[in-house]
């Protein structure tokens, strides 16, 4: 097993119980994503697998062994794109490579040769504030595909774009991943987006975040967008939607 979290709780110093018991499992080279209602944990659970906080308990194993000190071993990618507004588009994309102190000049060569299949090609010298909101998130993808990490933990990386836009970047992000064939944990609110994009989905309820559910994908890749107008892919959509609906309807009925 390439990641696995077991039992992983959170509690915070103000009380809030965040994660009650969370456990996943990813193979090496799987897609996963994790569904949700607002404030069951998502991000909480991805900032501890990538080591940004410590977990009240539980345990996460990496390629089979106890993880041990997480940052800095597995890829993370936040809800923001985080570009730094005075780097080019090739400056922001090394960030990481500088930071593992990989030579200048190497990272930009490494950056370089990934440009074209991030569709930046002729934007590598432009500042953040004159790309588009898809290619703002490319860049930041971009970021963590040359950080090197076997594991990467995608947050809602398409939640601030458009409609179209986003159906566009899940059929772009597909094809990266076929060739780079990472292991990837994303977390959406897009039930849609989950079954499109995954191998398997987790469903988490609400607060404190528990795994209430796990879909199976067993839809073939690769995959193009004019699957989800397959009646296979509205089926996996309803059985995806029928416990995050049981949730809400809960969730109303306590309030």
């Amino acid at each position: 097993m390439k990641l696995a979290a077991s039992g992983i709780t959170k509690r915070f110093a103000d009380g809030v119980e965040a994660l009650g018991g969370v456990s996943i499992e990813l193979r090496e080279g799987e897609f996963c994503s994790i569904v949700g209602p607002s404030g069951c944990g998502k991000s909480t659970l991805l900032a501890i697998l990538a080591g940004l906080i410590e977990p009240s308990a539980g345990r996460i194993a990496l390629d089979g062994e106890p993880a041990g000190r997480l940052l800095g071993r597995i890829g993370y990618m936040p809800q923001r794109d985080l570009l730094m507004q005075w780097r080019t588009t090739l400056e922001n994309a090394t960030v990481g490579l500088e930071l593992a102190g990989v030579p200048r000049a190497k990272a930009r060569a490494a950056a370089l040769a990934e440009v074209p299949g991030f569709g930046l090609a002729g934007f590598e010298e432009h500042r953040p504030s004159s790309l588009s909101g898809g290619m703002r998130q490319r860049a930041a993808l971009l970021r963590t595909f040359l950080a090197g990490r076997d594991v990467l933990l995608l947050d809602e990386p398409f939640g601030s774009l458009d409609a179209l836009t986003r159906e566009a970047m899940r059929e772009w992000l597909l094809g990266i991943w076929d060739t780079h064939r990472k292991t990837i944990l994303l977390v959406t609110h897009d039930v849609e987006e989950a079954v499109f994009l995954s191998d398997r989905v987790y469903v988490m309820s609400g607060r404190p975040g528990r795994v209430q559910a796990t879909l199976e994908v067993p839809l073939a890749r690769p995959r193009s967008l004019e699957l989800t107008a397959t009646a296979e892919f509205a089926q996996l959509r309803e059985r995806l939607l029928a416990p995050l609906r049981e949730e809400a309807r809960a969730a109303l009925g306590a309030a």
